[in-house]
Parts: structure tokens; sequence; C-alpha cells
């Protein structure tokens, strides 16, 4: 692919079989504004962000990752973009056309090579939103979305290959050899990470703070809830971000951070970092160390709601 046509990362949906206990940690606790509900769906803003919504949660029976949204530029971008897709081979599923969730907009939906579904689309409403205050703990934006996969290498290359993904850093362990990879769709850092798991889940969802005192804040307001912090709080080397995560009530992580790293793109090259030096997980040497148990708790529950797609 030529030319890059994702823009940024719009929005994360999940299904829950507790749907209220969901709810009132992601709009209370966590800091987003729920700006619409109907029949078991709710739709999740963050104040000061202008996408209608970050988070989409869905009453279900089983829990699962519904799908990840991702923005373009225009409608024609879109259509070009579902053009190159059926050209290589990806499923799509559905053709282009109007998007029926709040702010409308064209877009469609297609499988990854993991069968996640996702979503790209455009001319999107803008939400009225604001500017965060000094001291406000209460996310920005949705940061960037992570996911584990039984074949880290593959999942990298499908998304560089067919969504122009490119590679800012690689984490590795010397038994494994590479088991994450960050990627971008703009001078950010990473919008979306692979990493090596057992099978296809969802790793973390992270929500970017205004600065270093409100993610301290609202990390502590988290802490105090008596939500399970897994890591953190510390600052990562690939990406230079602060991290600290927390286990949502259904088992999901999530992450507090701020200033990700932007790149200069023409003269960026990828790092390897070796996760056995602590400080290329923790710069600062605040945070509990990354072991095996933390790891575990990134794995998540295989997410039974994919589509077993065959190899792209």
């Amino acid at each position: 692919m030529s030319t890059r046509l994702l823009t940024h990362l719009r929005h994360v949906d999940l299904a829950v079989p507790d749907y209220d206990k969901q709810l009132d940690f992601y709009a209370g606790v966590w800091g987003l504004t729920k700006v619409a509900e109907d029949s078991g769906i709710s739709f999740l803003a963050a104040e000061g962000s202008p996408e209608q919504y970050i988070v989409r949660l869905r009453k279900a029976e089983e829990k699962r990752l519904d799908l990840i949204s991702y923005g373009a530029a225009n409608p024609a971008d879109v259509d070009t973009l579902a053009e190159q897709l059926l050209a290589g081979g990806v499923r799509l599923i559905s053709q282009p056309g109007k998007v029926d969730t709040p702010g409308g907009g064209y877009g469609f939906r297609f499988f990854d090579i993991d069968g996640r579904t996702i979503e790209v689309s455009a001319d999107v409403e803008a939400r009225r939103h604001r500017r965060i205050e000094e001291k406000e703990s209460i996310p920005v934006r949705l940061s960037h979305v992570v996911l584990n996969s039984p074949d880290v290498n593959a999942t990298r290359a499908w998304y560089e290959q067919h969504l122009d993904f490119r590679l800012s850093d690689t984490m590795t362990l010397p038994h494994m050899g590479e088991v994450m990879h960050f990627m971008r769709i703009s001078n950010q850092h990473h919008s979306m990470a692979v990493a090596s798991g057992p099978h296809t889940s969802l790793q973390h969802l992270s929500f970017e703070m205004r600065g270093i005192d409100e993610y301290m804040r609202g990390s502590g307001r988290v802490m105090r809830s008596g939500a399970r912090k897994i890591w953190g709080p510390g600052r990562h080397m690939a990406g230079d971000n602060t991290f600290t995560y927390f286990l949502d009530p259904h088992g999901n992580t999530v992450e507090y951070t701020t200033e990700l790293e932007k790149l200069d793109e023409d003269t960026w090259h990828p790092h390897i970092y070796d996760l056995t030096k602590p400080e290329n997980a923790d710069q600062w040497g605040t945070s509990n160390p990354m072991n095996e148990m933390v790891a575990k708790e990134m794995l998540n529950d295989v997410d039974r709601g994919v589509f077993v797609a065959p190899p792209v």
C-alpha cells in the first residue's frame, strides 16, 4: 500500500455479561462520560476528545472484543481502502456505506488476520469537547490498543501489508525472541501494539491523561476505588510514556498514560529492547517488576467472539 489511509484510533467496543458493573466503572471511576445508551448498549466519550465516543459497552452473555475502529480522512479514502483490501484477499464484513452509530459517517468493517473485527470510517461528526483543566484527572482521549496474537510476526506483517502500519520499536526476550511490536499510523509512536500470547485476545486499552500530575491523581483515584492495580506507576522505554495498569471489572487491562513519544518519521529507525533489562520496561524503576504474574494478567481470556480467518 503506497499511501497511508488510516489517520487515528477512534474507539474500541467491548461486550460483557455484567453490563451495569462495567458501565459504573468506566463512567465513574475511570472518568469517561456516558453520551448515549439504548437497550444494553452505551457509548462513552472522553471530555477532551472530538470523537463521539472512545469506548462502547454492550451487554452480552459472553465477554468479547466487538471491534476496533480507525478513522480515515474522507469517504474516498474509505472506498480506496476497501478496494485494496478486497484485492488483497481480505474478507470484508460490510461494504462502504452509512454508519449508524453516534456521529454517523461513512465506513465499513472487515476481519484482520486473527479474526478481529476492524472498522474504518470517515465524515463522523465531531463531538463538542472541551479543554481538560489542570488537576482534572480524567482521560483526554483514547491513546492506543494492544492486541495479543499467537503469531506476533504474522500479525505485524498483515497490518503492515494491508493497513500500512509501520514498525516503531520491538521488545524481545532471549528465550522467546520478538514478543511485542509497536506499530504506528502517524507520528505518534504507536496507535497499536501486537504482543505474543497463546491466544487471540485484547491485551490492554490505553487512555491519555492531560499531564503527569493528572495521570498520578487519576491513578490514585482508581487505586482508592479498590480496582486491582497490576503494574505501575512507571515510564516505558519504547514510546517514553508513563504507565499504570489496572483491571476493569471483567478482567480487561486498562492503562492511564501520558507523554507518548512523537516521532520524526523520516529519520526514525526502530529499536530492539531486551526486556530482561529492567530499565527497558520501566525507565524510572518505580513500578513493581514486570514478571510472569503481570504478563499472565495481560493475556486476558480467550476471545471466543473472533472469526477464525484463513491465512492471508
